[in-house]
């Protein structure tokens, strides 16, 4: 190697050293970037474990995505799950796994091959652990907060104030 080819390859290191060390050295921008992600769930670990063992299994993700994260080879239109826990409580959720025909609880407009199928042959610890963990999905205040506005003002045309009347 040359003596200019050497200071070419020194110079592309250090470059690449010192962008990645700005790019992993700062945590600041890691938690600006959490702060953004608006699912929370308040699930245990041993819960969150259980329920994502039980998810696997069954192959939810074909079909649904969590934590904003969707299957690019996925073809069902099926909802995300993330959030579920703040339009579903934890009774309701282990009733609708627990169903024969889950869509006498939650009509579907998907082609039958691509509608829920019954949990109702998991056992009753199976199906009380994914309610459970279900209802912990949350969604953040603020990510509500916008989510209202921007369905109320693509439902009117007018603009959302807090005076606004909700829309059902």
């Amino acid at each position: 190697m040359r003596t200019g080819e050497k200071g070419i390859a020194v110079a592309m290191i250090l470059s690449v050293a010192i962008i990645a060390g700005l790019k992993f050295g700062n945590k600041e921008d890691v938690a600006e970037e959490e702060m953004d992600i608006p699912f929370v769930s308040n699930a245990s670990p041993e819960l969150a474990n259980k329920a994502g063992n039980i998810l696997r299994t069954l192959h939810c993700r074909e079909c649904h995505f969590i934590w904003g994260t969707r299957d690019l080879n996925q073809a069902v239109p099926a909802p995300a799950i993330d959030g579920v826990g703040e339009f579903r409580d934890e009774a309701w959720l282990f009733n609708y796994l627990s169903s024969e025909v889950p869509q006498d609880i939650l009509p579907s407009r998907l082609k039958p091959k691509y509608r829920m199928p019954s949990y109702a042959h998991l056992s009753v610890d199976e199906r009380q652990t994914l309610a459970k963990y279900l209802a912990t999905l949350k969604v953040k205040d603020w990510y509500l907060q916008d989510a209202t506005k921007k369905r109320y003002e693509k439902l009117t045309g007018n603009d959302y104030t807090d005076d606004s009347e909700p829309i059902p």
